[in-house]
């Protein structure tokens, strides 16, 4: 018997017979069809960058944000459905009270990560609902330092010390592999992480796109802010340059053929 969807797709509680559930990799389909988010976990810090494309011309510049603060010192980027991201940036932010008022200290990453995941996992048992279909990045400073997770539609949550998710992914990781993240600063990652978003951007040259750049690190004093007005312009002119190298450089190879 073989599994085409056919059947098996319309209930996230049943497996097809070779083991698939086939609502959550729809779900991932609806993050792969997203703007590229990625987050970069350096030594002093955290960065996340988002590919926010704009459908529309008349659309109010950075309104929904896809890059949201869960609480004073977690971040948020996410791939996928804004409905669904605000409806888990809600949770992260009363997870995050929560933790607050009970323990009277702020959330480890560890822990908002692995109750988050297990909040989406649910979502993946029951045949009333649908999971969600949004990938999502928290990145935050904590006692044990940087720390960055990604949480899959699926309710996977993984540590990592660079992660992309959305159309540009698979560019994205390719450009993060190559950075030594472990030696890098805050600074010189915004420049990068806007570099890494005009890369993946490039095969969609004809969609307008908007870049949102945060991060929580010393220089934001422990806090998740937007990075700051000049650091942006910056970034966005160091993707520019490195982007149009990259084409000189294409041009020039053509040409030598």
């Amino acid at each position: 018997m073989t599994s085409i969807g056919t059947g098996y797709d319309l209930s996230v509680s049943t497996y097809s017979p070779d083991g698939r559930v086939f609502q959550v990799e729809y779900a991932q389909k609806a993050v792969d069809n997203s703007g590229t988010a990625v987050g970069l976990r350096v030594k002093d810090g955290v960065v996340l960058a988002v590919e926010k494309i704009k459908h529309s011309r008349l659309l109010v510049p950075h309104a929904n944000r896809r890059i949201m603060t869960a609480s004073k010192h977690i971040g948020v980027a996410t791939a996928g459905w804004i409905s669904d991201t605000r409806h888990l940036v809600k949770r992260v932010r009363d997870e995050a009270r929560d933790y607050r008022s009970t323990y009277k200290v702020e959330i480890p990453a560890k822990i908002i990560a692995e109750r988050m995941g297990m909040y989406a996992q649910a979502y993946t048992l029951y045949s009333a609902v649908r999971p969600f279909g949004v990938s999502t990045i928290i990145g935050t400073v904590d006692a044990d330092g940087p720390q960055l997770y990604m949480i899959e539609p699926s309710g996977q949550y993984v540590g990592y010390r660079g992660c992309a998710a959305g159309k540009g992914k698979q560019v994205a990781k390719t450009e993060i592999e190559k950075l030594n993240l472990d030696q890098m600063t805050a600074r010189e990652a915004i420049k990068e992480a806007a570099r890494i978003i005009y890369a993946a951007h490039d095969d969609s040259k004809d969609k307008l796109f908007e870049l949102e750049l945060s991060w929580v690190c010393a220089e934001s004093n422990g806090l998740h802010v937007h990075v700051p007005q000049d650091l942006f312009d910056e970034a966005i002119q160091h993707a520019e340059r490195s982007l149009n190298d990259d084409d000189d450089d294409d041009e020039m190879e053509g040409d030598d053929e």
